[in-house]
């Protein structure tokens, strides 16, 4: 079963589990997101990186520049821990990474959370690559990907229990579009994945397919 089947599945059966009007409120939500086109002016092929220097779970501070002196980076940005769907999208991550490494590519992931709750994340899903915390989505909108969620929206995922201003560091309306990239060396984007649609993911096998490419 390829990740996006496994996602589909997932939300098939949990979505009964949400309250009717909450749930009209995230299908509205969904809607009005994927017809503002922002997915489509976000960073991808043939643009360059932004650098970036953010803080790591583990204290130390990790830099686009360091990573690609080691070769190419899949960059991945995601919402949340709180996020059900990131975290079937990081298992499949984590479950690949031997593969990503063995083609000479380094694997971080981005999100909006404060260094505590990467860390918890990290420990959690005994995670091999690092886990950057970019309070207040700095780094992505310099991607194209930061979006402030509508107020209807904030206030349903403050009904379902997920505590946004606090995970986010007094952040909790501003989130990343879901993306992933292949970077290369000189920070050129080669491959790129960004959709709105926070129930779709890259699939493992596309971007060790852009991976290939390179070489």
């Amino acid at each position: 079963m390829s990740l996006n089947d496994e996602l589909a599945a997932f939300y098939r059966s949990r979505s009964h589990e949400i309250p009717a009007a909450a749930h009209e409120v995230m299908k509205r939500a969904d809607r009005d997101f994927a017809a503002s086109g922002q997915a489509g002016r976000a960073l991808n092929v043939g643009g360059t990186a932004p650098r970036f220097s953010l803080p790591a779970a583990d204290g130390t501070t990790v830099t686009l520049d360091a990573l690609l002196a080691d070769g190419p980076v899949v960059l991945t940005f995601y919402r949340g821990a709180w996020c059900p769907f990131f975290n079937l999208a990081l298992r499949a991550l984590q479950q690949r990474l031997g593969e990503i490494t063995a083609r000479g590519a380094r694997l971080v992931a981005v999100s909006p959370q404060i260094p505590d709750e990467s860390l918890s994340l990290t420990e959690k899903h005994e995670l091999g690559f690092p886990v950057l915390s970019d309070l207040g989505c700095d780094t992505a909108k310099q991607y194209g990907l930061s979006f402030d969620l509508p107020e209807e929206l904030a206030a349903v995922y403050e009904s379902l229990g997920f505590d946004l201003q606090r995970v986010n560091g007094g952040h909790p309306h501003t989130l990343p579009i879901p993306a992933t990239y292949v970077i290369d060396r000189d920070a050129t984007v080669r491959w790129a994945f960004v959709d709105t649609d926070y129930k779709t993911r890259a699939e493992p096998s596309d971007l060790l397919a852009a991976l290939d490419d390179l070489t």
